[in-house]
């Protein structure tokens, strides 16, 4: 996180301006490509663009096809395709460039379609690291894919499987249609363990409504406590504990040998943080533990911000923190969501504490 955070004007809405940006991820043949090729037939989706690795499962399907130059394809549907055949940075800043010059179509959204043996970690750091994206597009989301047929057996034998599924903020569930009743359930329980702060659908041949991927993330400055709860789910809030940071926590009690070490659980604080006090913790937190904190997202209260602050992060990098209007319905105090490996939350929990014992 920066040190300095700077002044928002009033009249400007810093996220409305920014495209929206969501990453579609799932293990090999977890059916991203299906999703994708059914999702961008819905009339709301005509102004979309979608970012393909070049080296994905398979091509999207080109039946759809109504034009195409060297890099990017405009689909039957008005959406626009583009390979991804440089570094991300490069392919987002060309496709911001060309929508500015009228060469493509004004988009209003893009999908990002990792591969399937890709950790989408490395997405959710171009945003924050480029100055240039951080500017012009925002994160809607991590939404991942995973096949009802062969899921589970991936989540036992493949950690980046479970990596996927942790930093989800929403997980559907694919192949519902050829797999058994009983095993869709289970593969659902098991993912609602691993990410308790994510929702979870099912698609059925590839069909999945599109408001589940909508406005994932907070879209306006001026977000209500419905948007909010969508992007982070209310947690703990009859916890009867009261004073210092309360824990929430969801352990794992079963699944594969790789979720034993994946935890979730959430953080929640009555008296707001001071700026300093926030930066250093999460700076500590990346610092000593970056690598095993998966997925960081919180909604806190800040001293001299009249209304709740959006903080996340991934790793070792965070992204700026975003100020949100008061509206004068949202909860008092802060909860923070954390998805880790192998970090006992207890510790978490105490850094927290000595932060703000000193800031005090």
């Amino acid at each position: 996180m920066s040190e300095a955070v700077p002044a928002v004007q009033a009249a400007r809405d810093p996220l409305a301006s920014r495209i929206p940006i969501t990453v579609i991820t799932g293990f090999l043949g977890s059916g991203k490509t299906t999703l994708l090729g059914k999702l961008l037939r819905h009339p709301g989706m005509d102004r979309a663009a979608v970012v393909i690795n070049e080296f994905g499962d398979v091509p999207l399907d080109h039946e759809l096809v109504a034009s195409s130059t060297e890099r990017t394809a405009l689909l039957a549907s008005g959406c626009l395709c583009c390979t991804l055949r440089t570094d991300l940075q490069e392919t987002l800043r060309d496709l911001y460039a060309r929508r500015r010059a009228g060469e493509v179509i004004d988009f209003d959204r893009i999908f990002v379609e990792t591969t399937g043996l890709a950790d989408p970690v490395p997405v959710l750091h171009s945003l924050q690291t480029d100055g240039f994206l951080a500017a012009h597009f925002r994160l809607n989301g991590v939404v991942t894919l995973v096949d009802a047929v062969n899921g589970s057996g991936q989540l036992d034998r493949e950690p980046e499987a479970v990596k996927q599924a942790a930093v989800a903020d929403r997980l559907v569930v694919t192949k519902t249609d050829i797999a058994g009743a009983d095993d869709v359930a289970a593969l659902r329980e098991r993912l609602a363990r691993l990410n308790p702060y994510a929702r979870i659908a099912t698609a059925v041949a590839g069909e999945l409504d599109p408001r589940f991927l909508a406005d994932i993330a907070p879209a306006s400055a001026a977000a209500g406590d419905d948007e909010l709860d969508r992007w982070l789910p209310r947690a703990a809030a009859a916890l009867a504990q009261s004073g210092g940071p309360r824990l929430f926590e969801r352990p794992i009690s079963a699944g594969g040998p790789h979720d034993a070490r994946v935890r979730s659980f959430c953080l929640r604080f009555d008296e707001p943080f001071t700026w300093d006090a926030l930066h250093t913790v999460l700076e500590t937190l990346a610092a000593l533990r970056g690598p095993d904190l998966l997925r960081m997202k919180g909604i806190v209260r800040v001293v001299g911000e009249p209304g709740p602050v959006v903080v996340q992060g991934a790793q070792h990098v965070f992204h700026e923190p975003v100020r949100l209007a008061a509206t004068g319905t949202s909860e008092p105090g802060s909860r923070i969501v954390f998805i880790v490996r192998g970090i006992a939350p207890d510790a978490v929990r105490a850094l927290f504490a000595a932060v703000a014992g000193l800031a005090s």
